[in-house]
């Protein structure tokens, strides 16, 4: 089997369920933005998540898979907000994370960089914990043996869409909304 094609499959599986479930609620539009700036930092952020993800996935897997969400959200305010400056940051992942500490990451973003009130963080949290969730299970589902390379690399691929469908459902809520020109 060739690991390649496995690995952008199972990716492609994360994105088709993801985007299905957050279109059908309303969270993303039809048409998922494109915002280069943001997308070109996913190495940089994932490398530098990987330590604490991997540390927390055993025991919390989906709070190792949503806070990359929020992460994605973080980094599309910031784009929309300021990226002037934050582009500067040398390392945004570990700025968000040590606003307050990885456990309470969450918060932070919803409370200090979203600006949403309590019953809009109550939303969100719910709405991450299911993305995460749904996520995870897929990767159960693939019965990959943990440690192995395909088990990283499925990690990675479905961090990488926790990134963009929180960067995508980020700018929606922002106003941007991505239509076909005619």
């Amino acid at each position: 089997m060739d690991s390649n094609k496995d690995n952008i499959n199972i990716e492609q599986l994360f994105h088709n369920d993801l985007y299905q479930y957050l279109l059908s609620i309303g969270m993303v539009d039809e048409r998922l933005p494109e915002a280069q700036d943001i997308e070109e930092l996913w190495q940089k952020i994932g490398e530098s998540y990987l330590p604490d993800g991997m540390r927390e996935f055993r025991d919390y897997p989906t709070v190792s898979l949503g806070w990359m969400m929020f992460v994605g959200m973080a980094i599309a305010k910031y784009w929309d907000t300021d990226w002037e400056l934050y582009s500067k940051v040398d390392d945004l992942y570990k700025y968000l994370r040590d606003q307050r500490d990885f456990d309470h990451m969450d918060e932070y973003v919803c409370e200090k960089v979203l600006l949403l009130d309590e019953e809009q963080q109550a939303a969100m949290a719910k709405t991450v914990g299911e993305c995460a969730s749904r996520t995870y299970n897929l990767l159960c589902h693939r019965h990959l043996e943990p440690g192995t390379s395909e088990a990283f690399r499925a990690y990675v691929a479905a961090l990488h869409q926790m990134y963009l469908m929180g960067m995508a459902m980020e700018l929606k809520r922002l106003g941007y909304h991505m239509t076909k020109l005619n």
